[in-house]
């Protein structure tokens, strides 16, 4: 654990924050309201005003923050002091200066964000913070904004404090602390007559310090806000606690200029006299950095309009008022492509246009929004089905229209979900729920569709989540496994290959091939571990077989999503190796939309893998119209005919040429090629007579699992084990 460093004027800094003056057990309540509002602000359990002392510190406000080692040398504000920023610890744990911190290991911290507080002689004194117990993905800039802001709160009350400290003691000396202020501090009577400022206070309002004096404090505030001010001093001298909470106002210049600020109260007594002492901050920055930090958090940088974020509040307003209202979500189909081949930039040219053509579809008090990187939204005053599907039409007819970005024409097609309030969400979380669930049935309808929410969507979104989640239990229980088809030499009849093929041994439907659950299993997370898995499961068989000397070759089926993160060849090297496999006992199989819509990467990670000595066959070829041009592409070692077009071969001419066609062009690449569901000796006959190598299908054996495979077409095996 790395102890926190002492500031060079440690006796310096000690001496600043007893000046303060605060009880180590009472704090400051007034700075309550503060730390109540960092919680709320940042969504994290805890937050403090956490002050250094010597060898220990203590709380002068907390919130959420519970008994602990209050030592110096674990302390994270400690460390937060000797910044210059915000020390912000996203993961304690994997932090080398805290992961082995008492305060880590007995799980009080894992997020840390604090920003020090100083004196006005420049001292750090202790450090505004929010933590939680659980770690945090980020703290943005925005966020370290804003509790830097806060910061500057603390540091405004802490001022008072010191300044009621000073009067307290030796009032004759308050004067001159509050001259050495790099606040403005203003101090007046019962009869709200300034007594003294500071000259911070005189540069900000445009009066020499001796103006002022004996002058009412109303000359320097807005006439509007008169009464906040009155009311304030009032309700202290009849008794009352003073305000903890900054007053907001205006302030006037000595050259009539309005400017906004906010004062914050405290009061003491001379011989018996109340007196004021106010702090006064110009908020015309902070305001300004509030409006920009509000733009930040509810507008889109890029388009202007407004965000997710914002979008979500106008719904909970229109839902909370009872408003009809319904929400269009739409998402570009092929925007990725843009972006791409046209590079970014162009995207975002495009995006900025689509989201105006959309802006132009909407009145106040509608709304148009960009909620995510594609995607779009309207929130309307409207309810009618018929108007809402025009409308839509309308938004698809925008997001169609051709556009030159970058000096070429593009053209997308969006789709649309529509949710009406509050048929079909009584929360904004609910309302969009149900437009993603209509979107995503809109995609399943094809290009430029649209389509409203109805409650069979819902009810098959929760058997595709009950699924998945069924799929992820028999993944973790070994419910998968393969079974393997022979593929046979069709000159001599001899076994060459076996393709591995996945299969669910589901608890209680038996059996399952993989239509049943291949569909979902490579829409959802899954498909890349279980893919991995495959390869891993196949190459362990084939291990096993070679070591008895019955060397087959294992074909292995695989999926867009093994090549999403490059690791393919790696995983492919790492089975080889860990089997002792020679690589031409594997052969990966891949399909044409693989090719075409996979990784950008692909080709390469093919080349890889066949680097390795591995060879890849080109499964299902002749269904998809680029399957002859994806032959020039890639390093495909074997092509395997399609069983659409096996099982037509001898009675359909048309097939037999295609066939035929395909037979003499992969002789002349140099290209092996097997024949898919081959179902009789005649069908295998006439392959063989068109010159085809190899031959799959039910004629030669249904797939199996590796045990009956050994004693159905490994003879031999079964007598040797049992001897």
């Amino acid at each position: 654990m790395k102890c926190p460093e002492r500031s060079a004027d440690e006796a310096g800094r000690l001496a600043a924050l007893a000046e303060y003056g605060i009880d180590e057990h009472e704090g400051l309540p007034g700075l309550a309201p503060i730390v109540e509002m960092a919680v709320r602000m940042f969504d994290c359990p805890g937050a403090a005003v956490n002050m250094i002392g010597d060898d220990h510190v203590f709380l002068a406000a907390s919130e959420g923050v519970g008994e602990c080692d209050m030592s110096r040398d674990v302390s994270f504000c400690a460390h937060a002091i000797n910044e210059a920023g915000v020390l912000v610890i996203e993961d304690a744990a994997l932090d080398p200066r805290f992961h082995d911190n008492p305060l880590v290991q007995e799980g009080f911290i894992r997020f840390y964000a604090g920003v020090a507080l100083k004196s006005p002689s420049g001292h750090a004194l202790g450090a505004l913070c929010v933590i939680d117990s659980r770690p945090h993905a980020s703290f943005p800039l925005a966020d370290r904004m804003r509790l830097r802001e806060l910061a500057s709160l603390v540091s405004d009350k802490l001022e008072l404090r010191r300044l009621e400290a000073q009067a307290g003691s030796k009032p004759s000396r308050f004067e001159a602390s509050a001259a050495t202020s790099p606040n403005a501090v203003i101090c007046f009577d019962a009869s709200a007559r300034i007594t003294a400022w500071n000259a911070a206070a005189a540069a900000m309002f445009g009066y020499a310090e001796e103006q002022m004096i004996g002058e009412t404090i109303d000359r320097i505030i807005d006439e509007s806000d008169h009464p906040l001010v009155q009311a304030a001093v009032e309700r202290v001298r009849r008794g009352g606690a003073p305000l903890t909470e900054a007053t907001p106002l205006t302030g006037v210049r000595c050259s009539g200029e309005r400017f906004p600020g906010e004062i914050h109260w405290s009061h003491w007594f001379e011989d018996g006299v109340i007196h004021f002492g106010t702090i006064v901050r110009d908020m015309t920055e902070a305001r300004a950095e509030h409006d920009a930090l509000y733009r930040l958090a509810n507008y889109d940088s890029l388009t202007g309009l407004p965000n997710r974020n914002l979008f979500r509040i106008r719904m909970r307003e229109a839902l909370d008022a009872s408003a009809p209202h319904a929400i269009l979500i739409a998402d570009l189909g092929g925007f990725a492509d843009i972006n791409n081949t046209l590079g970014h930039a162009a995207g975002d040219e495009l995006l900025s246009e689509i989201g105006a053509r959309l802006v132009r579809l909407v009145h106040e008090p509608d709304l148009a929004a960009r909620i995510g990187g594609a995607a779009f939204a309207l929130l309307v005053a409207e309810r009618e089905p018929l108007a809402l599907d025009a409308l839509a039409s309308r938004m698809l007819a925008a997001i169609a229209e051709p556009a030159v970005v970058h000096g070429q024409e593009v053209r997308l097609a969006g789709n649309i979900g529509i949710a009406i309030a509050p048929d079909h969400g009584a929360s904004d979380a609910e309302l969009i729920g149900s437009a993603e669930l209509a979107l995503f049935q809109a995609r399943q309808r094809g290009p430029g569709m649209s389509c409203q929410f109805v409650p069979a969507l819902r009810a098959e979104a929760v058997a595709r989540r009950m699924y998945d989640a069924e799929l992820h239990r028999a993944f973790e229980r070994g419910e998968f496994c393969l079974l393997y088809q022979p593929q046979i030499r069709l000159a001599d009849s001899a076994l060459v290959g076996a393709e591995a093929l996945i299969r669910w041994k589901h608890p209680v439907r038996g059996l399952l091939q993989p239509a049943a659950f291949l569909p979902a299993l490579e829409a959802g997370v899954l498909a890349a571990p279980v893919g991995r898995w495959v390869v891993d499961e196949a190459a362990a068989q084939a291990a096993a077989w070679y070591r008895q000397d019955l060397p087959v070759r294992v074909g292995i089926n695989l999926s867009q999503a093994q090549f999403r993160n490059g690791a393919l060849p790696h995983e492919v090297a790492d089975a080889l190796a860990a089997n002792g496999l020679p690589p031409a006992a594997l052969e990966l199989e891949i399909t044409e939309n693989i090719l075409v819509a996979g990784e950008d990467d692909i080709l390469a990670q093919l080349e890889a893998v066949r680097a390795l000595g591995v060879a890849l066959s080109f499964d299902d070829f002749g269904t998809g119209f680029a399957s002859l041009n994806l032959l020039r592409t890639f390093p495909v070692s074997r092509i395997k005919i399609d069983k659409s077009f096996t099982r037509l071969v001898r009675s359909e001419p048309r097939d037999r040429v295609i066939v035929s066609g395909i037979i003499d062009m992969a002789r002349h690449l140099g290209i092996g090629v097997i024949a898919e569901g081959v179902e009789s000796r005649e069908d295998a006959e006439f392959l063989r007579r068109l010159g085809c190598d190899e031959g799959q299908g039910y004629w030669f054996g249904k797939p199996v699992p590796p045990a009956i495979f050994e004693e159905l077409y490994m003879p031999g095996r079964a007598s040797a084990h049992s001897a």
